[in-house]
């Protein structure tokens, strides 16, 4: 085994004109590990680039698994946030719809109709929460008829007008021509918009 041999506290390359010239066993660039090395990174500019870029080395990891814990915290908040909108915005609608027939068949009113979407909410994300796209449905119509669409145009020509599901068709087309994503803050300017309503509607 070859052992170290003493040289001089001299910068070479990076660490050019660095240096105390005194004998040392260990050096890295050729300057002292003890005094001169750590001098070196900490004073100078190239050092501290040094410094930056092995520090940025050892904390990227764990930035990037706090950066993924906190995008998943996100998006649980998104997933619990559209549950949350979805369950009081339906609870408006059958709040809002109590006593009136079945859009769809016209079947008189039960305790158990549904908040059914004439454009389907997994296929039109904006029109998910819209109540002018959402009516009381019987669990026949909603469920075993997969929303009675025929049925349920007719219902809302009789219930709102030609004009309501002509707003309808316009803003369904539209939504085909875009991509649209809920994000936290409008999800919570929903609940809160159906929370009131609910509100005022149970006064």
């Amino acid at each position: 085994m070859i052992k170290p041999k003493e040289k001089k506290c001299k910068g070479i390359g990076i660490t050019q004109g660095y240096g105390c010239g005194d004998l040392t066993l260990y050096r890295q660039n050729g300057l002292c590990k003890k005094k001169c090395y750590p001098s070196w990174l900490l004073e100078s500019d190239a050092g501290k680039a040094r410094l930056q870029k092995a520090l940025l080395k050892v904390t990227k990891p764990r930035l990037d698994l706090e950066q993924a814990e906190r995008e998943k915290k996100d998006r649980t908040k998104i997933s619990y946030l559209l549950v949350n909108v979805r369950n009081i915005c339906h609870e408006y609608i059958r709040e809002r719809d109590r006593g009136l027939p079945c859009i769809s068949c016209g079947g008189l009113w039960q305790s158990d109709h549904q908040a059914g979407h004439f454009y389907k909410a997994e296929l039109y994300s904006t029109l998910k929460f819209d109540e002018r796209n959402i009516s009381n449905q019987c669990v026949g119509c909603n469920i075993r008829k997969d929303g009675n669409e025929s049925g349920y145009r007719v219902g809302i020509m009789n219930r709102y007008g030609k004009e309501h599901l002509e707003l309808l068709d316009e803003l369904a087309a539209t939504e085909k021509q875009t991509t649209h994503k809920w994000d936290r803050q409008e999800l919570e300017n929903t609940r809160n918009y159906y929370k009131e309503k609910l509100k005022k509607l149970k006064q």
